[in-house]
């Protein structure tokens, strides 16, 4: 249950509905620990595993140089899709540190990386709002399908040029508005009539499945959110539209 919002508190959204702002991330929390053990599985299946292709295109954005040592941030990547992907990209002197704030998440990506052999990694609970990292340290920093459900995306972003050094690239893959008409109803239909049925099949709950659908509806459109990085103090703000609007990769560079 959310408490009635007062005047005094600041209003955010979870999905369709209105919440105090400080309730936001314990109910963000709720739907990933419900989801975790499936999460990849129902990426594959609400995706048509189009989801790996989106990443691949992401990973190739950030180059991970293969002759010198590169240092990589992957926030809200907990079951490691992403990172393991930087990590065999860049090789050897790449070192990949995942950070996510649900210990859920994290503890399937530690598994999957033992099974992988991929025991260099680095798994940190901690929140983007608040990264445990000094000042200029990471050559890249990626955020796959999590800035959404930050409740203060303006902090994370604030957070993410911190940590990055100068000349460092900041990449968020976020699920955007289809520009396509026919697709843009095919994809409302599926969103909110498929989804949450094969979210309630594969995991017995449908819900966290129809606030993550509600959540993509609410978050900023592209050219507002690639001037949320630009006010950020990103420059070069940009972003890559992927099938047909569907997803978007978004780019900002520390200079």
């Amino acid at each position: 249950m959310t408490t009635p919002l007062t005047r005094d508190q600041d209003e955010t959204h979870f999905g369709f509905r209105g919440v105090p702002l400080g309730e936001k991330q314990t109910l963000v929390d709720e739907v990933f620990q419900k989801v975790a053990a499936r999460y990849d599985l129902m990426n594959d299946l609400m995706s048509g595993g189009l989801h790996r292709a989106w990443k691949d295109v992401l990973v190739g954005m950030v180059k991970p140089s293969k002759s010198r040592p590169f240092s990589h941030l992957d926030v809200a990547g907990g079951t490691g899709d992403v990172a393991f992907r930087v990590a065999e990209a860049g090789g050897p002197l790449t070192r990949v540190t995942v950070l996510d704030i649900n210990a859920d998440m994290l503890g399937v990506g530690r598994e999957r990386a033992k099974k992988l052999g991929l025991g260099h990694l680095e798994f940190v609970e901690a929140n983007a709002e608040a990264l445990p990292f000094p000042d200029g340290v990471f050559d890249a920093y990626t955020i796959a399908f999590g800035i959404r459900n930050v409740p203060r995306v303006e902090r994370a972003l604030a957070e993410a040029r911190r940590v990055l050094k100068r000349g460092g690239r900041f990449l968020c893959l976020e699920f955007s508005e289809v520009d396509v008409p026919v697709l843009e109803r095919l994809y409302d239909v599926w969103s909110f009539t498929a989804i949450p049925a094969i979210g309630k099949a594969v995991t017995g709950d449908g819900g966290p499945y129809r606030y993550l659908v509600e959540s993509i509806r609410k978050f900023p459109r592209a050219d507002d959110f690639r001037d949320m990085i630009s006010d950020a103090g990103f420059q070069r703000a940009s972003y890559t539209r992927l099938t047909g609007g569907i997803v978007a990769i978004h780019s900002g560079w520390k200079l």
